[in-house]
């Protein structure tokens, strides 16, 4: 905890160091803020590595990937329904 309120580490970084999910340990930071009436605006979940428009543009791509191999997976399934009607 005090490397993410203290030094302003980066969430998903401690998380990895800690083999935990980046998601629970942000709540468990959120919580610990919550109690001890410490603003929770200076978490920092993003990796500092990446900018905004960087992981915007890597999610794009990403997401472009992703509908690709959709599109091929409904392909497959179309022509193996049509090939062996059960």
């Amino acid at each position: 905890m005090k490397l993410i309120i203290n030094n302003n580490e980066s969430v998903v970084k401690v998380a990895e160091d800690l083999d935990l999910n980046p998601k629970t340990l942000y709540h468990w930071v959120t919580m610990y803020k919550k109690a001890h009436k410490i603003p929770t605006k200076s978490i920092n979940l993003s990796s500092s590595k990446e900018s905004e428009s960087e992981e915007l543009k890597r999610l794009r791509h990403e997401n472009k990937i992703l509908k690709q191999e959709r599109d091929i997976l409904k392909k497959a399934a179309a022509y193996f329904a049509k090939r062996n009607p059960w």
